[in-house]
């Protein structure tokens, strides 16, 4: 059972990392894909709004504005 949960948050890790590259790139096809049906925490959300800023990209940063936030 406890590898189950380990296996999902090693998916869970390289997604956020796939979604912080697609950012940098600034490859807005890739990081719709990629957030598809996702939810994420405030703070996660927040980082990834922050780290889009610095390219001033603003249909990236409605796409990571629209994401639904996990309670």
């Amino acid at each position: 059972m406890g590898s189950d949960n380990t296996h999902k948050n090693k998916l869970s890790i390289a997604n956020f990392a796939a979604i912080k590259t697609a950012i940098a790139n600034n490859e807005e096809q890739l990081l719709k894909e990629l957030l598809a049906d996702q939810a994420m925490q405030d703070l996660e959300k927040n980082y990834l709004i922050d780290l889009a800023k610095l390219s001033n990209n603003l249909i990236i940063l409605k796409l990571l504005e629209d994401i639904p936030e996990k309670v």
